[in-house]
């Protein structure tokens, strides 16, 4: 196991997230203001995800839907619960920013395959899988490919790929790609509602690929 990877990638996220605290506090603070103004309470959303090897973890972002219900109670469906705010906080990712809580608690790194929900954990190939060798990113190599322009089985192999060529090298290229692609506005964010397609299992055990960055 190299040094970056053993040790490196912890320290390089540490500092940073703490070298950047004074501006993405500011910015958390404001928007947290705001989502409680047109959303209410809660502020964050939580929710538990599978980090390292399959471990779980509460990931943290900022609430981007209401709570409306039917008369009987349950929840509406997410795209009517999806306010044009909530749409934005998607669009521009600050829903993103209380993740970096994340990353200095250990449960996340800055880069690396997106945390996924636990019930697809199941439905994983061995190759797939592997994905959770590492700690889960804020952004990721599928992040900058295409996120949802792309195949579940592309997005699993491209975090494979990833896993494999682990470097502060792909880290650097990723984040400043993501920076691009955010304010841009391309790829890495929804167009739309951002209402994941659902994963129900790879047709048949993928043939690994190598792809390129």
């Amino acid at each position: 196991m190299g040094f970056y990877r053993k040790f490196g990638k912890r320290l390089f996220d540490l500092t940073v997230v703490i070298l950047a605290a004074p501006a993405w506090l500011v910015v958390l603070g404001v928007m947290a203001l705001l989502v409680r103004l047109k959303l209410g309470s809660p502020v964050l959303f939580r929710q538990k995800r599978p980090g390292l090897r399959g471990g779980n973890f509460e990931i943290i972002k900022l609430r981007t839907m209401t709570d409306e219900r039917d008369t009987q109670g349950n929840l509406l469906p997410d795209q009517i619960r999806l306010t044009p705010f909530g749409r934005w906080l998607r669009r521009t990712s600050l829903d993103e920013l209380p993740e970096l809580f994340n990353v200095l608690r250990g449960d996340m790194s800055l880069v690396g395959p997106r945390p996924l929900l636990i019930k697809y954990m199941p439905l994983y190939s061995a190759e797939q899988a592997r994905r959770h060798d590492v700690l889960p990113g804020i952004t990721g190599l599928a992040q900058i490919k295409g996120r949802n322009d792309i195949s579940w089985e592309d997005k699993f192999r491209l975090d494979v790929w990833y896993v494999d060529h682990l470097s502060w090298g792909q880290d650097i290229k990723i984040l400043f790609q993501t920076i691009g692609k955010v304010l841009a506005r391309e790829g890495v964010v929804e167009p739309t509602v951002g209402v994941h397609q659902e994963f129900t299992g790879s047709p048949r055990e993928g043939t690994r690929h190598d792809t390129e960055m």
